[in-house]
This record gives structure tokens, sequence and C-alpha cells, in this order.
């Protein structure tokens, strides 16, 4: 079953590139914060590339004028996905995190299976507002879509 509005973050270890790689955990992402967590398919994929993170690139300062923290996640490396940060000239402040085995993804039940493209184990498109770790607002993509989890319509829909 997919986590709900009013659910907890699944607590849960993913890696980002600090100073080297580094171990963090759901709860210290989330605990006494605002967070906007959006997720990919995958780093360098194109509707990602061209769409989905540079949405929040560009709007990264409105999400912060209202106190939320913003972290893009994939089923992808912390080197891949600090190397695409890069490329897409992502804003210091909006964190770049890998859930490498899925494990975040499948805690949720937002996990999707790409086999058929090569990809394996990967996350839906989604987007979710979560305060002090409990889900506020859900928005999961359609296959193939991107709509909902744009960083715009986040913003529209945030309370």
């Amino acid at each position: 079953m997919a986590i709900q509005i009013g659910d907890t973050i699944p607590e849960v270890t993913l890696k980002h590139i600090h100073d080297g790689v580094r171990v963090i955990d759901t709860p210290t992402l989330f605990t006494g914060k605002q967070v906007v967590l959006f997720a990919v398919p995958g780093a360098f994929t194109p509707t990602c590339s061209e769409h989905h993170l540079p949405g929040f690139v560009e709007h990264f300062d409105a999400f912060r004028k209202r106190g939320i923290d913003v972290i893009c996640i994939a089923v992808n490396d912390p080197f891949v996905m600090q190397a695409w940060g890069e490329s897409a000239g992502v804003p210091d402040g909006l964190q770049m995190v890998s859930d490498g085995n899925g494990d975040l993804v499948k805690a949720m039940g937002l996990e999707m299976d790409a086999s058929a493209y090569g990809m394996g184990l990967r996350a839906k498109r989604f987007a979710l507002y979560a305060d002090d770790g409990v889900v506020k607002q859900l928005f999961v993509e359609a296959p193939g879509e991107f709509k909902v989890s744009s960083a715009e319509h986040v913003l529209a829909h945030l309370d």
C-alpha cells in the first residue's frame, strides 16, 4: 500500500555527497522541518532533466521563502546524483539524495518496475510535502505523465 496523507515518512537511510559520501536518515531530513521531497525515475533522463529538476531549481527560492527545504531523490547512486545536480546548476540547499537501493520508495509503496527500459527498480515520479515528518500533501504522477509533481503545481497547492 502506498503512503497516504497523514502517514509518517518511513525511517530509512539514504546517501548524499558532502565532503565525501555521507549516510543520512529520514528522521534527520524531516524531523522538525517543512520539506518538499520530489522523486524522479532517473537522473539524466529526458523529462527529469528537462522539466522536473529544472522547475525545482527555478522555484527553489519560493520554497525557501516559505521555510521549506527541498530534496530530490532518485534510485541512483550518490555520485550520479551529485553529477546531475552539478550539471543542472542546482543551488546550495537543494539536496540531491540517493535512494540507491530504492529503500525509501519501496517503504512508501512508490516504486515502479522499469525493467522493460533496462532501468530495473525505480521511483515513481512524485512530490510530497511533509511537516515534521508527516505527509500533508502527496502528488503521484500517472505512468508517463508530468503534471502534478511539478514545482509549480506543488507551490500552488501548499497550505
